[in-house]
C-alpha cells in the first residue's frame, strides 16, 4: 500500500501546484467514489494464457487488480493503461478496485475463463436498438471464450468496430440503414477461434418513440397557443390550408403516440398553418415562439415564418433552426428575431414551415405557442428555489448538506430529475430541503410531477434526524405533468432543520419534480409562519400589543380586507400597535414582507421581538407613502427567541393613517 499512497500524493501535489494561491483543497472532499467500474480482457491466442487487463471507470486515477489465482498481492495500474498477467487454464474471479483522487474506492469482480480449447456452443444475439436509430446491440456467449469482436459488414470496413468481454453487450451505430453481412468472432486462449455470420437488416427509426418534452406550467395570460395539449389553443385553426403543397409532394397527418397527438408533415417542402377566417393574434406582448420538432435525419433544419396581415397588407419573416436527428429539438425563437426584420406582429394570422432539404424530409411538430416570461416570480412559500431555476441548492439528497441533487434543463425550464433503475427502499432515491417546521401546524405542499411510466412516490414533511417523525402521502404520478397539493399536519414534531421529503426509490421509473411550494395553513397567500397574513379571515389572530383579547381593526375596501389605523395624535411608537404571536428561534434570520400605505408621508416601526420582558427585538423604521408599496426586511433574532414571540408594527409616533396588508414572515 505504500505505492498507492505515493501515487495519490503525487496526484494531489500536481493539483495543488495548479490551484489558486490560497491552495483551497476543499474540492477533494467533494469528489465521489468512482462509478461504472469495468475491465476488458484480451487473451493471446497462442495457448500461453497471457491476458491483458484494461480497467476503466468514471472518476478513478488508478486501479488495484487482484488476479484471482495464486498471486497473493494485487498489482496497480494507472487510468488508461493495461496490465498483463499469465494464467493457467481455469476459471477465475478478477477483482478490479478503482481508487479516486481522494482515496475513495469502488470495486467489481469479473469472471475470467482461460481455456486452450476453441470456443464452443456459440450464442449470438443481434438486435436493433428500440430508442436510437440505426443502432445495433450485440451480445455473444460461448463456452471456453473470453472475448469477441464485431464486424459491421459495411463497405470498406475490414477491422472490428467493437470488442467486448464474452457475455457483455456492445453497441454500434451505422451510418446508413440497410442489410449487412455481419460477423462475430469469438476468442479464447486457443489459436482456433469460432465465427458467427448473419445477414442483418439495420433499421432507421422514422417516427418519435417518446412524446415531445413536457412544457412548463405557465399562466394563461402569458401564452398564445396554436397547437399544444398544455395550453388553450386558438380555436378552428387549419393545419394544412390549400397553398398548393400537394403539388410539391407534401402531405400531412396528425400522428398519435399513445394518446399524445402531434403534427406530421411528410416530405416537407413548405407547409402552412392558418387561423380561422377573420382571426388574428397580437404577439407583440410575447417574448418567444416555441415549438418542438422531431426528424429522423432526412431534414437537417426547418424554417419557421410568421405572417402578419396588418391593415390588409400581408408580410412575413423567416427564421431558420437546425434539427438534431432522432430526438426532439426544442426551438425558442425570440419575437425580436422577427421584428428586427421589420415585421409587424400585431395581426398574425398564418405560419409557414419550410424543410431543408426541400420536399424530402419528414418532421413531427408539437407545442407551437407564443409566450412571455411571467412577470411575477414563482412563489415557493417557505422554501428556497422551489422552481430550481437557481440550480440545485439548497435541495439535497437525504439529510446530507454536502450532497446536492441532480437537475436538468429542458426547453429553458430547470427541474429535478431522477431515473430509478431498480426498485428498493423508498429512501434509496430521495430529494429533500431543510426548512423550519412548527409543531402541530398545518402545511400545504404543492408541486408538479411526472414520469415516463405510471408509478408512485412518497412526499411530505418530517424531521431530518432521529426520531425521524414525518407526515407523508403516497402520490401516483403519470407521464403527464400534473399539479399535486397535499395538506399535512406536523402532529407532535417540529424543528428549525426539519425538511420537505420526496422518497422515490420504491418503484422503477423516471421521476421529474418542479415548482415545489410549502405554505403554512391552507391558503394560497404565502404568509410564511404567520396565520391570516392577508386578513381575509378577519382580525384573528392579530392583536393590539400583547393582549390576546384585544383584536385589531380591519376594513374591507373593494373586496380586499386589510388592517387600518388612524393616528390622530403623535405619542410613543407602541401607543398604536399591531402584533401577532409566533415562534421565533434564537439565532435564525427572518424575512418580513408586507404591503403598507398611508394618506400622508410618515414612518412606522416594524420587526420581530419578544412579547414579554426583557422585550428584546429586531426592528426598523419604514417610510410609507400614499402609494401602496411592498416592503421587505431581513431581521436576525441574535439574542432572543420564544414560542410566544411576535411580529411587531408600532405606529403611534407620527400622525396619519396606516394601512397594512399581505404580511409574511419566513425563516432563512
Amino acid at each position: 500500500m505504500k505505492t498507492l499512497k505515493y501515487i495519490l500524493s503525487l496526484a494531489l501535489v500536481f493539483f495543488i501546484g495548479c490551484a489558486e494561491d490560497d491552495n483551497d483543497l476543499s474540492f477533494v472532499d467533494k469528489i465521489e467514489a468512482p462509478t461504472n467500474v469495468s475491465a476488458l480482457f484480451k487473451i493471446s491466442q497462442d495457448n500461453s494464457g497471457l491476458v491483458s487487463i484494461t480497467p476503466n471507470s468514471d472518476g478513478a486515477v488508478l486501479y488495484n487488480i487482484t488476479f484471482g489465482d495464486d498471486t497473493e498481492a494485487p498489482e496497480s495500474v494507472k487510468q488508461g493503461e493495461s496490465l498483463d498477467h499469465e494464467y493457467a487454464e481455469g476459471t477465475y474471479s478478477v477483482n478490479v478496485e478503482a481508487v479516486g483522487l481522494n482515496g475513495l474506492k469502488a470495486s467489481v469482480s469479473k469472471d475470467l475463463v482461460v481455456s486452450f480449447k476453441a470456443p464452443e456452443n456459440l450464442d449470438v444475439i443481434i438486435e436493433n436498438d428500440v430508442a436510437v436509430s440505426k443502432k445495433v446491440n450485440i451480445t455473444a456467449n460461448a463456452d471456453f471464450a473470453m472475448m469477441y469482436e464485431f464486424y459491421s459488414g459495411e463497405d470498406g470496413v475490414t477491422q472490428p468496430v467493437a470488442t467486448a468481454n464474452i457475455g457483455e453487450t456492445v453497441s454500434y451505430i451505422y451510418e446508413n440503414p440497410g442489410t449487412y453481412d455481419v460477423r462475430v468472432i469469438v476468442m479464447g486462449g486457443a489459436i482456433e477461434t469460432t465465427e458467427y455470420t448473419e445477414t442483418f437488416e439495420v433499421t432507421e427509426i422514422l417516427a418519435p418513440i417518446a412524446p415531445a418534452p413536457t412544457q412548463q406550467n405557465r399562466a394563461e395570460e402569458d401564452v398564445i397557443s396554436i397547437y399544444s395539449s398544455v395550453y388553450t389553443d386558438v380555436p378552428d385553426t387549419d393545419f394544412f390550408p390549400d397553398w398548393g403543397q400537394g403539388g410539391q409532394g407534401s402531405s400531412w397527418a396528425e400522428f398519435d403516440l399513445d394518446g399524445d397527438t402531434m403534427l406530421q408533415y411528410i416530405n416537407l417542402s413548405y407547409q402552412g398553418i392558418a387561423l380561422a377566417d377573420g382571426t388574428t393574434v397580437d404577439v407583440s406582448g410575447m417574448e418567444f415562439l416555441h415549438l418542438d420538432v422531431w426528424t429522423s435525419g432526412d431534414a437537417s433544419r426547418i424554417e419557421t415564418s410568421i405572417i402578419n396581415n396588418a391593415s390588409g397588407t400581408t408580410t412575413e419573416a423567416p427564421v431558420w433552426s437546425d434539427l438534431t436527428a432522432g430526438e426532439w429539438t426544442s426551438i425558442e425563437i425570440p419575437i425580436s428575431d422577427y421584428t428586427d426584420q421589420g415585421l409587424t406582429v400585431t395581426e398574425i394570422f398564418q405560419m409557414k414551415f419550410v424543410g431543408d432539404p426541400w420536399a424530402t424530409g419528414t418532421v413531427f411538430i408539437d407545442n407551437i405557442y407564443f409566450y412571455k416570461q411571467s412577470a411575477a416570480p414563482f412563489n415557493d412559500g417557505l422554501l428556497t428555489n422551489g422552481d430550481f431555476e437557481s440550480g440545485a441548492a439548497p435541495w439535497i439528497v437525504g439529510v446530507d448538506d454536502n450532497s446536492p441533487i441532480s437537475i436538468v434543463t429542458d426547453s429553458g425550464n430547470t427541474y429535478y430529475s431522477a431515473n430509478v433503475a431498480a426498485a428498493g427502499n423508498p429512501w434509496d432515491v430521495n430529494m429533500s430541503q431543510k426548512v423550519n417546521i412548527i409543531q402541530d401546524e398545518t402545511y400545504t405542499l404543492v408541486f408538479d410531477a411526472w414520469s415516463d411510466t405510471n408509478r408512485s412516490i412518497i412526499s411530505g414533511i418530517g424531521l431530518s434526524g432521529a426520531p425521524w417523525s414525518s407526515t407523508t402521502e403516497s402520490v401516483s404520478i403519470t407521464p403527464t405533468r400534473t399539479r399535486y397539493s397535499l395538506t399535512l399536519v406536523a402532529a407532535g414534531y417540529g424543528a428549525p432543520d426539519a425538511r420537505i421529503i420526496f422518497d422515490l426509490g420504491a418503484e422503477a421509473g423516471m421521476v421529474n419534480i418542479d415548482d415545489v411550494s410549502l405554505f403554512l395553513g391552507d391558503g394560497p397567500f404565502d404568509d410564511g409562519i404567520l396565520t391570516n397574513g392577508d386578513f381575509e379571515a378577519g382580525a384573528e389572530p392579530w392583536i393590539v400589543g400583547t393582549d390576546d383579547n384585544a383584536p385589531v381593526t380591519v376594513v374591507t375596501d373593494s373586496g380586499n380586507t386589510h388592517y387600518f389605523a388612524d393616528v390622530t395624535a403623535a405619542g410613543n411608537p407602541w401607543d398604536v400597535n399591531m402584533s401577532q404571536k409566533v415562534e421565533i428561534t434564537q439565532g435564525l434570520t427572518y424575512t418580513l414582507t408586507f404591503d403598507a400605505w398611508s394618506d400622508t408621508n410618515r414612518t412606522i416601526v416594524s420587526g420581530i421581538g419578544l412579547s414579554a420582558a426583557p422585550w428584546s427585538s429586531a426592528t426598523e423604521s419604514i417610510s410609507i407613502t400614499p402609494t401602496r408599496t411592498t416592503y421587505t426586511q431581513t431581521l436576525e433574532a441574535t439574542d432572543f427567541g420564544a414560542i410566544d414571540a411576535r411580529v411587531i408594527f408600532d405606529m403611534g409616533a407620527e400622525i396619519g393613517q396606516v394601512n397594512i396588508d399581505n404580511v409574511s414572515l419566513t425563516s432563512n
